[in-house]
């Protein structure tokens, strides 16, 4: 049988096969990282650590304005996207995306993914 470890691996591992996904993490809310599929370039730590403050600071936000829940929060720059979506009560699932990628599929998948993360994570 798998450890949770593995499966929250091979659903990241299932993530980057979409293409358009060039690395991606499941962060605790608290900013740390449970598991990685990160190009070797990127501090995990860091990553983890600003992914959580984002997705805090934009539920703050969006709580406060009375906009509720922030179903995805995407950063968009030249160079590509991180998009970070809850994925249960603990955990965030945070993805780098390349420049011009089909959003609307990357997205399709992470919802899939969040699922998976949510049930492995009970």
């Amino acid at each position: 049988m798998k450890t949770k470890n593995e499966k929250l691996m091979n659903i990241l591992g299932d993530l980057r096969k979409v293409g358009d996904v060039e690395g991606s993490s499941v962060v605790s809310r608290d900013g740390l990282i449970i598991a990685s599929d990160l190009l070797a370039d990127v501090d995990t730590k860091t990553f983890a650590a600003m992914s959580a403050a984002m997705t805090g600071a934009a539920e703050t936000a969006a709580s406060e304005l009375k906009r509720g829940n922030p179903d995805q929060i995407i950063v968009d720059s030249k160079l590509g996207s991180i998009i970070a979506i809850g994925a249960g009560k603990k955990a965030i699932l945070v993805c780098l995306i390349k420049p011009k990628s089909n959003l609307g599929l990357v997205l399709l998948n992470m919802d899939k993914a969040r699922k998976k993360i949510s049930t492995v994570l009970k």
